[in-house]
């Protein structure tokens, strides 16, 4: 199995701003004053197509879908959320947390991707857990080490334990379960998902290991990634905020590494962090402060990866 891949699937916001409904335990979206919705969207559209842009330049393959205006999903430019796609042709659809999210699920996305010439074999569908409210929000939720067929997962609202299990014993995977918490005023919270504290690449693993509050699992994790020889680099909870943990390892022209990853998140790293970095990927940033302010989600969580296999 190959951890990363060339090609992912990227929705252009339509009607994007600050989601109500995941505002609830998703404490690092903001509001930003002063600025009409039509401004909003028009700056996360701007963020979006540089992005896309920055991305196609290196050789990314990359399918944007435009999102619809009708049934209103201003997180829809967060896909990773709700599906994800697998070497073997599966493609798995997860149960979301905001009800308004449920609505991104869009079966002519599929098409989309057929047409394209990818293969889908099955769909492997976890929504109704919804109807009793559990939810496991894709590779938001759960970090995949495809290669090693390990997942990891920081339990959250939005991330059940039982629904995780089950995603392992479908998918072979074997679960790394941990709590990841964040300070909210006087207060430790859980992370609501664990790709905002760890990334995970081919060689090397990014976390910002101090949000694991419990010595016991905080070691367990590290060790379950160096078991796997990846190089760990650590970031602060102050980086972690900046979304230093939000990112991604793809692949462009001549299968070279980009890491991937918002220009808030580059800037907070430090010159040693980066010269880490750069010994696995080449580190590929691009603004996107509206986006990260009001979506309270950044590079990572605007890219699904696909690893579908081709006609």
């Amino acid at each position: 199995m190959k951890q990363t891949t060339n090609s992912i699937l990227m929705i252009r916001p339509v009607a994007f701003r600050m989601n109500e409904q995941t505002a609830v335990n998703n404490y690092y979206q903001k509001v930003v004053d002063g600025l009409l919705p039509a401004t909003v969207n028009a700056k996360a559209q701007q963020e979006f197509d540089a992005f896309v842009e920055k991305l196609t330049a290196v050789g990314v393959d990359v399918t944007v879908v435009d999102d619809t205006l009708n049934p209103d999903t201003p997180d829809s430019v967060f896909p990773n959320n709700w599906i994800s796609f697998h070497e073997n042709g599966d493609v798995a659809l997860y149960p979301m947390f905001a009800e308004n999210r449920r609505h991104e699920r869009r079966e002519d996305i599929l098409d989309v991707l057929e047409d394209k010439g990818f293969v889908i074999h099955n769909i492997v569908d976890y929504t109704s857990a919804e109807e009793d409210g559990f939810y496991l929000e894709g590779t938001g939720s759960l970090l995949l080490d495809r290669t090693n067929a390990k997942a990891y997962c920081a339990l959250s609202p939005r991330a059940d334990e039982e629904l995780f299990i089950e995603f392992c014993e479908d998918f072979d995977y074997a679960p790394v379960i941990f709590e990841a918490f964040q300070t909210v005023g006087s207060e430790r919270k859980l992370i609501y998902h664990t790709n905002v504290m760890m990334c995970l690449g081919d060689t090397f693993a990014v976390i910002c290991s101090e949000c694991i509050d419990d010595k016991k699992e905080r070691k367990m994790v590290l060790d379950s990634l160096k078991e796997n020889g990846k190089e760990i680099i650590l970031i602060t909870e102050a980086q972690m905020n900046t979304f230093a943990g939000n990112m991604l390892e793809i692949r462009g022209a001549k299968d070279k590494r980009y890491l991937v990853m918002s220009a808030a998140a580059h800037q907070s790293l430090t010159s040693k962090q980066i010269e880490q970095l750069e010994r696995h990927a080449e580190i590929l940033s691009s603004s996107l402060d509206t986006i990260e302010a009001c979506g309270g989600g950044s590079a990572r969580c605007m890219m699904a990866e696909i690893f579908l296999p081709r006609k």
